[in-house]
């Protein structure tokens, strides 16, 4: 599932981006830059601060926002190969995860600035990825209160949820060309009940800038 997610990531959001000339996250295990580029930014770039607080994780995104803000452009190369690690068990997972998502709110505040001057479809982008897991985390909600308080099953929330599981993966699956992308809707189980309640207590806690250890 993290091998397929990562997929999605790069060969979906980021060629999709890179379209317009703004790929918002350089991933950090293959990421290159023009030395004169990363040299205007390094004071930047190796003090980073949040509120007041130096903050040393999320340092890809962070630097590739600071190079769009410098008047730079991204681009994805999907041709490039490269290795990372990846966390094999739930703990560790959980706990990248939240540096991701304490990451991610904290640089989307930082590049809102960026929004006018890029391309509309980046604005929606940038506005569809930090809507979409509310509304989400609402609609699942809703849906147990409903369980809950009427003892009836909120068919049209699994529905919809499921269908718009299946789209994602059909469509991932035809565009890798390959079946088992299907078995990706089993994610859709893991954002639900793990990575929702982990990006609200992210967002809860962004002043928090000690490393969770994995």
């Amino acid at each position: 599932l993290i091998d397929m997610e990562y997929w999605l990531a790069c060969n979906e959001e980021r060629a999709a981006q890179a379209r317009f000339g703004a790929v918002m996250c350089c991933c950090g295990p293959c990421a290159m830059y023009r030395r004169s580029a990363l040299l205007l930014l390094l004071d930047q770039y190796e003090t980073q601060t949040f509120r007041g607080k130096p903050s040393d994780f999320g340092e890809d995104r962070h630097l590739t926002i600071l190079m769009l803000k410098a008047g730079f452009q991204t681009e994805y190369v999907p041709d490039a190969i490269a290795a990372t690690v990846v966390p094999d068990r739930l703990g560790p997972y959980l706990r990248q995860q939240l540096r991701w998502a304490r990451s991610t709110f904290r640089d989307t505040w930082l590049g809102l600035r960026l929004l006018p001057g890029l391309d509309r479809y980046l604005t929606l982008d940038v506005i569809g990825q930090n809507l979409g897991p509310l509304l989400l985390a609402l609609s699942s909600i809703t849906a147990l209160a409903q369980l809950a308080f009427t003892a009836t099953v909120p068919w049209w929330t699994g529905l919809m949820i499921a269908l718009m599981t299946m789209v994602r993966c059909s469509v991932a699956a035809f565009r890798a060309r390959q079946l088992r992308f299907l078995g990706f809707s089993l994610h859709t189980l893991i954002n639900i009940f793990l990575l929702l309640p982990v990006k609200a207590y992210a967002l809860c806690t962004l002043s928090n800038s000690d490393w969770p250890v994995t």
